[in-house]
């Protein structure tokens, strides 16, 4: 089963452009990144700039809209992500317990949907994409 652990830093909605994380933060992130790897169930890792340095594509009345960042509206928002491979959710949530976040992070888990997970008429329409299958059912 793989999992996304997605950080929620409070108050990163308003950080500004270029906001860096402080090396002590990201040596103690670093060292749990290190346990995930070494224990096999790290697949993937990264880190997200501010909001105020990205962009959203809404698509009211069917067009797409731009708006840069920062979001005004908005209350929380992704500060980074894990993808982990384990055996179930509650070793997931295992995996989260250990980060070493601080007060302000909270660590949302969220099951990825496998290809399978999917009913008989979803999967019909995914297998007229062969070369996408391939990535879909790839876990």
């Amino acid at each position: 089963m793989r999992f996304m652990m997605l950080m929620i830093p409070q108050g990163y909605e308003k950080a500004a452009p270029g906001t860096m994380p402080q090396a002590d933060a990201v040596a103690a992130m670093m060292k749990y990144n290190e346990s995930l790897q070494k224990a096999g169930v790290l697949l993937a890792l990264d880190g997200l700039h501010p909001p105020s340095m990205g962009a959203r594509v809404s698509f009211a009345e069917g067009k797409p809209r731009v708006t840069d960042g920062p979001h005004i509206e908005t209350k929380e928002c992704l500060g980074g992500y894990w993808m982990i491979q384990v055996k179930s959710r509650e070793e997931a949530i295992e995996w989260a317990s250990r980060c070493p976040a601080s007060g302000n992070e909270t660590i949302e888990v969220r099951q990825v949907q496998e290809f399978g997970d999917f009913p008989a008429d979803v999967q019909k329409e995914v297998k007229k994409y062969p070369e996408l299958q391939n990535a879909l059912t790839a876990s």
